[in-house]
């Protein structure tokens, strides 16, 4: 269903006044009181976008957040009381595109929701229909990564880093650029966040991740693709 929104949260206020600003603009909302539910609506109804607590009963948010990353590309925004900088780099490891802390402000969760939309959803023109390089192939039209022929799965943030990474090879892209192409300036993310999802990237496509040969670290600035 277009614009539908999975709420995985056990607290009832929380996920009634979530709901009630995401229906504000346009979108339609759906319930999840555990973890156990918040899969089995997700498999059935296939959402847009997934909010989604940790403490969950039955099945808790770790858990719920690698099941659906291993199903789909949706974006996941993790919503949780728990603030250490640990959790959040968790978060981001296993799949999650954006971590906001309780309590929160609901007008700007709304807004994070719609600008990842609005960047998983956006179409760069002119660009090439397909980015390859050896065994790779990045099929920008369909959004679909290949290696060999196998389709890779990739989070919408692992997606936009690796398409600017590969539309430019051999360019140096410092930490905060690629910064830019998942959040906006006005979003507060924590200074790993970029290496998280690399190291991500890495584990999907590089045969050795610890010497990768396609994403190159450039030490002390950030990263490049390799150039054939």
């Amino acid at each position: 269903m277009k614009n539908l929104v999975l709420i995985a949260e056990d607290d009832r206020r929380t996920a009634e006044i979530v709901a009630l600003y995401l229906e504000r603009e346009g979108f339609q909302v759906e319930l999840a009181r555990d973890g156990k539910q918040a899969l089995e609506l997700f498999k059935r109804l296939q959402p847009t976008f997934v909010i989604l607590d940790l403490m969950l009963p039955r099945i808790n948010g770790w858990e719920v957040c690698r099941t659906m990353r291993r199903r789909s590309t949706a974006p996941i925004l993790i919503l949780s009381a728990k603030d250490e900088e640990f959790h959040r780099v968790l978060g981001l490891s296993i799949g999650a595109d954006d971590y906001m802390v309780k309590p929160f402000s609901p007008r700007e969760l709304v807004a994070r929701v719609k600008a990842i939309l609005r960047r998983s959803n956006a179409r760069v023109e002119n660009h090439p229909v397909l980015l390859s390089h050896r065994n790779l192939v990045l099929d920008v039209e369909k959004r679909k990564l290949t290696i060999n022929g196998q389709l890779i799965s990739l989070t919408p943030s692992e997606y936009r880093l690796l398409e600017a990474l590969m539309l430019v090879p051999g360019r140096v892209f410092l930490r905060e650029e690629l910064l830019s192409r998942l959040y906006s300036q006005t979003e507060a993310v924590i200074d790993r966040v970029v290496d998280v999802h690399i190291g991500n990237l890495r584990r999907k496509i590089e045969n050795d991740p610890a010497h990768p040969e396609y994403i190159l670290t450039v030490r002390g600035l950030g990263y490049r693709f390799a150039e054939e």
